[in-house]
């Protein structure tokens, strides 16, 4: 879920990625970076007695934009060798994409946490 630290609607630059996700290395290649995703637990309305993890992350965009509950498996979810969520916000830091986000691509991100989720339950339910 998309989310803001003083509780209001996104806008202007809170969709610029800023928090450190990735940047250029040699060559232009782009390399991931630290970033900011904070651990935390569940509040009593997020935690669903799902088996996603024992706590949850907030994903932060820069210092003001975040995506509020990402659950531990989600977040760490790897194809490829890759963390997918965190591979797919380095591509989008803005040196690197030179733009803000689109209010789209924000939903894309939850998005795609949410299928991830789906596949893990499916993955947990056999």
């Amino acid at each position: 879920m998309p989310a803001t630290t003083d509780g209001r609607n996104m806008t202007d630059d809170d969709f610029t990625v800023t928090a450190g996700w990735g940047r250029f290395g040699v060559g232009q290649a782009v390399m991931p970076g630290a970033g900011r995703a904070v651990e935390r637990a569940y509040t009593a309305a997020e935690r669903s007695g799902s088996p996603l993890g024992a706590t949850t992350f907030d994903i932060h965009l820069n210092d003001h934009a975040y995506w509020r509950n990402v659950p531990a498996a989600v977040w760490d979810y790897k194809l490829g060798g890759y963390q997918v969520l965190k591979k797919w916000l380095s591509y989008r830091e803005r040196p690197v994409l030179d733009r803000p986000l689109l209010p789209a691509e924000v939903q894309h991100f939850a998005e795609t946490a949410r299928r991830i989720a789906a596949i893990l339950l499916l993955v947990t339910a056999k």
